[in-house]
């Protein structure tokens, strides 16, 4: 790797935060937000390689875990959490795991990231194997619970990727697969919950979309094997099975949904008959 900088701990560009207006202080967020996605779109080489090599152990029935300390740890559980009631797939299927445990979601747990053992005895409680894929995320690129886990990782040939926000970090140095997205110093200096959070949260929405998608769980550009966990969602799923069978008749196509849990069986099922 080359000369490691720690752009995420660099000044402001913005002084005297606290005298400024209310407008002043938002319309600076987000001319800084702006800048995010342009840096996501940079490392879109990097992302489809990622997601090319967790896909192909996917396939084989791998399963793909998550894992990192405050902000993007919670990033990490929030994109695994959705998953299954987006694209019907098993819980355990994508795994968020966070330094410090479940306390840590919600509540700050002091010092659990600078443990390099912690990590891997986290992934050991998941009996994680060569068939998985672990990705290491860190928006400072130096967080010892993710680093010391993907080494442990790579000495038994568990393929690993990484998310941080600066450029030649160490996390970067311990995956096979680095995705670098460097947004910048922080309208707060050092509040990586902020632009870095946001771009990896980009990055986790296109790597977990493009895996369901490769994975079939997605036909045309819907969630075909979506969970029908509230109202919202079986009205949108009534009217897939309407669209696809060609159907006018709402409660008839609502009792086949109903009755096969999807919208991929119940259309599959008049198909069948």
């Amino acid at each position: 790797m080359g000369n490691f900088i720690k752009v995420t701990e660099q000044a402001s560009r913005y002084n005297n935060l606290e005298n400024m207006s209310i407008q002043e202080i938002l319309s600076n967020i987000n001319q800084e937000d702006k800048t995010v996605p342009d840096a996501v779109e940079k490392a879109i080489p990097q992302i489809e390689r990622l997601v090319s090599a967790i896909a192909d152990k996917m396939l084989q029935g791998g399963r793909l875990f998550y894992m990192g300390a405050g902000t993007s740890g919670r990033l990490g559980i929030l994109d695994a959490s959705e998953c299954p009631p987006t694209y019907g797939v098993p819980y355990g299927l994508v795994i968020g795991l966070i330094a410090g445990g479940e306390k840590a979601i919600t509540q700050a747990v002091e010092f659990a990231e600078d443990s390099a053992d912690e990590g891997w005895s986290d992934l050991q409680k998941h009996f994680i194997n060569d068939k998985d894929v672990v990705i290491g995320l860190a928006a400072s690129g130096t967080t010892p619970y993710v680093i010391g886990a993907l080494k442990e990782c790579r000495k038994r040939g568990i393929i690993t990727g990484s998310i941080s926000c600066n450029p030649n970090s160490p996390i970067s140095d311990a995956a096979d697969f680095p995705v670098e997205v460097v947004v910048g110093p922080e309208f707060v200096t050092g509040s990586t919950r902020m632009k870095s959070g946001t771009a990896q949260k980009l990055v986790l929405n296109m790597i977990s979309t493009a895996i369901m998608i490769q994975l079939g769980r997605v036909e045309d550009n819907k969630m075909v094997n979506m969970q029908l966990s509230n109202i919202k969602l079986v009205d949108r799923g009534v009217k897939m099975v309407m669209d696809n069978l060609g159907l006018s008749d709402y409660e008839k196509a609502k009792d086949l949904l109903l009755k096969y849990g999807s919208v991929k069986k119940a259309v599959e099922s008049v198909g069948s008959e």
